[in-house]
């Protein structure tokens, strides 16, 4: 989805549109402005966020970072989501044969059979069809359905009392209005989901409470938090029986796009789904017996983890003592959501105890879930500089580099991405360091 999302936006941008130019692998110039998101696809390519066969395809393959980037961005999502009490997990089909959704998985073959026989009717043939159709099983284009479908099994949980959510992460088919017309006009996408139960005089406090918290968390973790912001949903766009809706947005280059939406439900889809049974659906709202308002929210994630790779990208520029013009690009992902912490590499020095010194780091960290890209094991030599720009624009946080002076003295060459001091550290320092600097950085 990420890919193909980038590639429907190409024809919004505009020559007026600055952007971030740089020559990556001397396939991209600053005089080639023929296709200038190509850039961002291409750097996300080359440095493993989407697969190399997606970069050439409509495929919406990630590559092993993009994969651990979305891990990230959902573990940070349900930590912030569940850290509340009388927040419970759960985990519904994506299939169904009662719920009316508007995609559903067809038969191609009894399809074509229908279409094929010469001695239908019009009529037959029209009757035959529907029948395929009601009974297919149909995909859910939200998780909502199946968390107002488990909530009475919830309420013993919680003993009736309100308030208490159901938070689910899972897939869903989406509509693109833009694309509503053509032959790719639902495409699969990775939602996260609360519904949040609450007491009908309160609906409106935590609709602005969650609305405030949702938005906070969005900019938490963007290097520039002005491109998040918030809006009402006008009325004419209000989902049926919804009486307030919120969307939260980041501002593309293409334009505003929605990342998360959040709906002030009232009961009505509850009693629906129930079908209009209230007495099991009723909760304690003091003395009295409620049956709860709904609050729903939901997070396009392929769409956030675009949003915070945009956000990240940067191009900075500084004058060397030649007085000649440098350009570094940095993806400077949030140290909680770069999906790579530490890029381990080695100077100069014997190779095969360089080695050994390496994958006994490696080792340390990942037992103590530092994420660690094994640099060391690249059979291209680069130089310093090289591999900085390389661990730059892949969003590493820090290189350390394993060399001769490690063997003698124990010291390794540790480098910052966000500061790029090179500093000498100790070999017995660094698990500390690293684990110091990352437990900071989530607490910011």
């Amino acid at each position: 989805m990420l890919l193909n999302c980038i590639r429907r936006r190409l024809q919004l941008l505009s020559e007026k549109i600055p952007w971030y130019h740089r020559n990556i692998s001397k396939r991209i110039t600053r005089d080639d402005r023929s296709d200038e998101t190509s850039f961002f696809m291409q750097l996300c390519a080359e440095r493993y966020y989407i697969s190399s066969e997606a970069f050439h395809t409509r495929s919406c393959t990630y590559g092993p970072l993009g994969t651990e980037l979305k891990k990230n961005i959902i573990e940070q999502w349900t930590s912030a989501i569940r850290s509340r009490a009388y927040v419970f997990g759960i985990n519904t089909s994506a299939l169904s044969r009662t719920c009316e959704e508007p995609v559903r998985i067809v038969d191609i073959r009894a399809l074509k059979e229908i279409l094929n026989q010469d001695s239908f009717t019009k009529e037959e043939a029209f009757q035959k069809i529907q029948k395929l159709l009601e009974d297919s099983a149909s995909v859910r284009t939200s998780l909502l359905q199946g968390a107002l479908q488990q909530y009475t099994q919830a309420l013993e949980l919680v003993n009736r009392t309100l308030p208490f959510g159901l938070a689910e992460i899972g897939l869903c088919h989406h509509f693109d209005n833009q694309l509503r017309h053509s032959s790719s006009c639902s495409f699969e996408v990775t939602e996260s989901s609360l519904v949040w139960f609450c007491s009908p005089r309160t609906s409106s406090q935590w609709m602005d409470y969650w609305a405030h918290q949702r938005l906070q968390w969005w900019r938490k973790f963007a290097l520039g938090p002005s491109d998040f912001s918030m809006c009402n949903v006008v009325d004419d766009e209000l989902k049926e029986g919804t009486s307030h809706g919120v969307k939260i947005l980041y501002k593309f280059p293409w334009g505003s796009e929605t990342l998360e939406t959040l709906w002030s439900l009232g009961d009505t889809q509850l009693i629906k789904t129930h079908q209009g049974s209230c007495i099991n659906l009723q909760c304690r709202d003091g003395r009295k017996s409620v049956v709860p308002h709904v609050i729903s929210v939901s997070v396009n994630v392929d769409q956030g983890m675009l949003a915070y790779l945009f956000n990240s990208l940067q191009l900075l520029k500084k004058t060397d003592s030649k007085q000649k013009l440098h350009q570094r690009t940095v993806l400077k992902l949030h140290p909680s959501l770069t999906p790579v912490k530490v890029a381990l590499d080695m100077g100069r020095g014997s190779n095969s105890e360089l080695r050994q010194v390496c994958e006994g780091l490696l080792q340390e960290f990942l037992e103590v879930g530092i994420s660690t890209w094994p640099g060391y094991l690249d059979t291209m030599s680069l130089s310093l500089e090289n591999l900085h720009t390389k661990y730059d624009e892949m969003g590493v946080l820090f290189t350390v580099v394993v060399s001769e002076s490690t063997l003698k003295s124990g010291l390794l060459l540790v480098r910052n991405r966000d500061t790029t001091i090179r500093e000498t550290m100790h070999i017995s320092e660094i698990k500390c360091y690293l684990l110091k600097y990352i437990s900071a950085s989530d607490n910011i």
